[in-house]
């Protein structure tokens, strides 16, 4: 079974990309969990709901990204099913 998190009106514009894709120091708005029960209700335990803002601080495998003043690691493809809204670019 497949689950997702809700979205929420009122998002901010930008691109929604997958969370391990982000660049080192490049932040995000968490806009979607995609993935079985177990894994979207893992994540969320640990901060990574919709509308959480977080940093890449390393990108890679493993990854550590910076959520709530807490360094947090992951490895695999875990963070390919977190998508985040990244901040347009300025033209």
């Amino acid at each position: 079974m497949i689950a997702q998190m809700p979205a929420v009106q009122g998002e901010e514009t930008g691109e929604m990309v997958p969370l391990a894709l982000l660049r080192a120091g490049q932040t995000g708005r968490v806009g979607e969990v995609l993935g079985n029960v177990e894994l979207v209700h893992r994540l969320r335990e640990m901060g990574l709901y919709h509308g959480a803002t977080v940093r890449m601080i390393r990108p890679g495998s493993p990854c550590i990204i910076g959520l709530d003043g807490q360094r947090l690691g992951f490895r695999g493809d875990d963070l390919a099913r977190v998508l985040v809204r990244v901040p347009a670019m300025a033209s």
